[in-house]
């Protein structure tokens, strides 16, 4: 089985361009190929992480890899997705993100001589002339084909601004830059990136007359991927200070039933023989498969003793075995009234909830413990020398959890 065989049985592909093309040149490794990333928050998080994991297999196969920072495309923004517009950023937050991006991508991809390349599309996006592009580019889209895609279309009814209306310009540019300077030859998104890259694709073949290739992968957990590495509390990020191992193990270890096996063969490099025989696996066995998907996902990311780490804090704290190693949060002076907090105040410091009103909520409605004593009194008050030593666990509902320690 060549590699793109293995991308199809994984169900990681959505749609290409040209599949004979794109099959003889990833079996024979010479795809020489990018994925954009925009450099919207100062970490990666899980919906970067499937995109890695592809890139880290081709490269595994023989294919090269161009990793594309979006420092240029990060002063327009992406609308696809989107209902309304992405805040501006200054130019000194899209270089620190573009910098926080490449210490985590280098957990992935091997770097190097013959081996991938990292470029940013600043250091030509931000040289361009406007009257430059409107002639040299502008010809080569029609508006309407522009309007009809998918990634402006939602956008229509609230209004799309001239600004991000530019945004598939610019990211066909990139493909043809790229095309140009550093041989790319195919670029892969996810399935809603289908029209800006079929954008680019047509670019090139009208100003070179050569041909590029773009291939889209599934997004998980629904068709749009909206609800990739979301949480109540948040996105899900690469960062260990942002998301914990442990809330990484744990979301991993929270995924339906129906999606558990479906993330296993698109995410892990378990082989697929292995993967086959999960198939087979019901009831109780779908919960092993959830731990499985769990700890080779945090291994990846985190590293082998953070995986193992989260996994025995797992078992310590839902199955009675184990050491608990959990996130913590520490209460200080200034979070003390008379020398005490109450409940909804250690709630609401550990960040089990967002305000002192859905604090008191989660306890009337009796989804919250301490040392697995549920608490029922949203006056209950705490001291320091409650809290001294490895403190209390706090717990809200079945998925969230703190160790809260007094400092």
């Amino acid at each position: 089985m060549g590699i793109y065989e293995e991308l199809v049985a994984r169900g990681l592909i959505a749609q290409v361009t040209d599949e004979k093309e794109i099959r003889e040149l990833i079996n024979n490794g010479g795809a020489r190929f990018y994925i954009g990333f925009d450099p919207t928050a100062d970490s990666l998080h899980v919906g970067h992480f499937m995109a890695l994991c592809l890139m880290k297999r081709l490269q595994m196969a023989g294919n090269k890899p161009v990793v594309l920072i979006g420092g240029g495309t990060g002063y327009i923004g992406d609308p696809s997705g989107r209902t309304d517009m992405r805040s501006m950023m200054t130019p000194e937050i899209i270089q620190h993100n573009c910098d926080c991006f490449k210490k985590q991508m280098e957990r992935f991809i091997e770097f190097g001589e013959d081996k991938a390349i990292m470029v940013n599309n600043a250091d030509w996006l931000l040289k361009l002339n406007y009257i430059d592009v409107l002639r040299d580019v502008g010809p080569c889209f029609s508006v309407n084909n522009m309007l009809r895609a998918e990634c402006y279309k939602q956008r229509m009814e609230k209004g799309l601004s001239f600004l991000e209306f530019n945004y598939m310009i610019m990211q066909s540019y990139d493909f043809y830059h790229l095309h140009e300077h550093y041989g790319v030859n195919m670029q892969f998104g996810g399935d809603d990136q289908w029209s800006n890259m079929l954008g680019g694709t047509e670019l090139i073949r009208k100003k070179t007359g050569k041909d590029a290739y773009a291939m889209t992968i599934t997004l998980l957990l629904n068709s749009e991927g909206k609800k990739m590495g979301k949480t109540s509390k948040g996105a899900v990020w690469l960062d260990p200070n942002k998301t914990t191992p442990f809330d990484f193990y744990q979301y991993w270890r929270n995924v339906s039933d129906a999606d558990v096996l479906k993330c296993i063969r698109m995410l892990t490099f378990l082989p697929l023989e292995e993967i086959d025989e999960m198939d087979k696996w019901e009831g109780a066995e779908l919960n092993k498969a959830k731990e499985i998907l769990a700890f080779e996902l945090t291994k990846l990311v985190h590293g082998e003793e953070e995986a193992n780490k989260a996994a025995e804090s797992a078992k310590a704290l839902f199955g009675g075995t184990g050491t608990l190693e959990m996130p913590t949060a520490v209460i200080k002076n200034d979070d003390l009234r008379d020398g005490k907090i109450d409940i909804l105040g250690i709630l609401v410091s550990s960040g089990l909830t967002a305000s002192r009103s859905d604090a008191r909520r989660a306890v009337e409605q009796g989804g919250v413990t301490v040392n697995d004593e549920k608490i029922t009194d949203v006056k209950t008050l705490y001291a320091p020398e409650n809290l001294a030593g490895d403190g209390i666990v706090v717990r809200r509902g079945k998925k969230s959890y703190k160790r809260v320690t007094f400092e």
